[in-house]
């Protein structure tokens, strides 16, 4: 089918080789409209973190884009030395590069397995380059199969279920112990990267409030800002713990910053109803034994990644039934695709030969016109399709036979030759 992917991922190239090659959409639009035109072929390119990828089909192999060409135009968009980037490259042809793509899609190549980002990120090159004219029949096949594929992956095995990240976990268990968020206070304490990723995950919760505090007051007024919520100053921690449900602590601080027996005298006494409290900060900033189960529920960096790892080995359980449904929409989309290609020209040789045999006929009954019965000429007429089907039969069968191995390019071309078929 001349299909060709070539690039590199998170196994191949390090993350400062990775960056380097990253594409961002005014240099990708360049990069997608080039190939197309220097080698007349379909071209969608892929970039993302964690891989960069051109898929690249074509109607020959004349002129082929192979993995040598592939290093250098990636080579020349980004202007680094050909021989280093051809180190980090991989290839796939053909149906591995089908198999590969829709692997892709389906998360089953990703970093973390089972992700939800690429399909979305696969989707989204496609359209990029199917706007930019640049897809033809079959980068359009394959991409939207691969599309279906992950998704049949996602809906009838387990391997996109539960949170994987940190920030995803700590929110899961916020949605287990409150059901509603509306009327909910969330207070963020620190301002790290950890705590404003998961900050995020908060926000798409919609709380009622947010409040920030920070021994920094211009970083409490800056995190605030970008969440919609309020400042508070950091000698008022206590009165802010007393107001909140869900609490989100990131501090850097050497010791804890809450103690069993501040928070026990000045904070507990003052609230009703339960409060989550995740503290992923390193060194702890609350006392564990603030934890009770009940009215308090604390979380800390350890306890969430052990919930992440058990999600993760969880999800492992799932790649074998995840695989087989890839190798089966592989090899549907292999038969659909060859049948597509090879089923006209079987069309046209079949009419070819109805019209020869239709000429010959014409040509042989009116000699023996009055010569023969009825059974008789009909009994001619069956022989000479049943000469046909006989003579037929070969080459059709061959034909079918490369086109399961996805070999038929040579043979198609040989039938339309010999045949003189459009």
């Amino acid at each position: 089918m001349n299909l060709r992917t070539i690039g590199c991922n998170f196994r191949t190239a390090p993350v400062e080789v990775r960056e380097k090659l990253a594409f961002n959409p005014a240099k990708q639009q360049w990069a997608v409209s080039e190939v197309a035109a220097r080698y007349g072929a379909e071209v969608v390119l892929i970039s993302t973190c964690n891989r960069v990828e051109l898929y690249v089909a074509r109607a020959s192999d004349a002129r082929g884009f192979d993995l040598d060409l592939g290093a250098e135009f990636l080579a020349e968009c980004h202007g680094l030395n050909p021989a280093i980037v051809g180190e980090h490259l991989c290839e796939h042809v053909d149906s591995a590069a089908v198999r590969h793509l829709f692997r892709v899609t389906a998360s089953l190549d990703s970093l973390i397995v089972g992700e939800g980002q690429i399909a979305g990120q696969v989707k989204q090159a496609f359209e990029f380059s199917r706007k930019l004219g640049t897809t033809g029949p079959l980068l359009n096949a394959a991409f939207q199969h691969a599309l279906a594929a992950a998704k049949r992956v996602r809906t009838e095995t387990g391997i996109a279920h539960g949170h994987i990240s940190v920030s995803s976990v700590a929110v899961d268990y916020v949605r287990q112990v409150f059901d509603h968020f509306a009327d909910k206070t969330v207070l963020v304490i620190g301002a790290g990267k950890m705590g404003r990723l998961t900050l995020k995950h908060l926000e798409e919760l919609h709380p009622g409030r947010i409040l920030v505090t920070n021994r920094s007051p211009e970083k409490a007024v800056e995190v605030a800002a970008g969440c919609g919520g309020k400042p508070v100053p950091w000698d008022m921690l206590d009165d802010a713990l007393a107001e909140s449900d869900i609490v989100l602590s990131t501090t850097g601080a050497g010791e804890p910053i809450m103690p069993r027996a501040r928070f026990e005298a000045k904070v507990l006494p003052r609230r009703s109803g339960t409060m989550v409290i995740l503290d992923i900060a390193v060194p702890r900033d609350f006392d564990p034994m603030i934890h009770d189960g009940d009215r308090v529920c604390l979380f800390n960096i350890d306890d969430l990644t052990r919930i992440r790892e058990q999600t993760i080995v969880k999800r492992q359980r799932h790649i074998i039934s995840a695989e087989a449904i890839i190798d089966a929409e592989v090899r549907r989309f292999a038969d659909d695709w060859n049948r597509r290609r090879s089923g006209p020209v079987i069309g046209q040789l079949n009419a070819e030969v109805d019209k020869l045999r239709g000429e010959v006929l014409g040509q042989l009954m009116p000699k023996l016109n009055g010569k023969l019965s009825d059974t008789e000429r009909k009994a001619i007429e069956y022989h000479f399709r049943l000469f046909q089907s006989k003579l037929l039969h070969g080459p059709i069968a061959a034909l079918q036979e490369a086109s399961r191995e996805g070999q038929s390019g040579t043979l198609l071309e040989a039938l339309k030759k010999l045949f003189r078929l459009e």
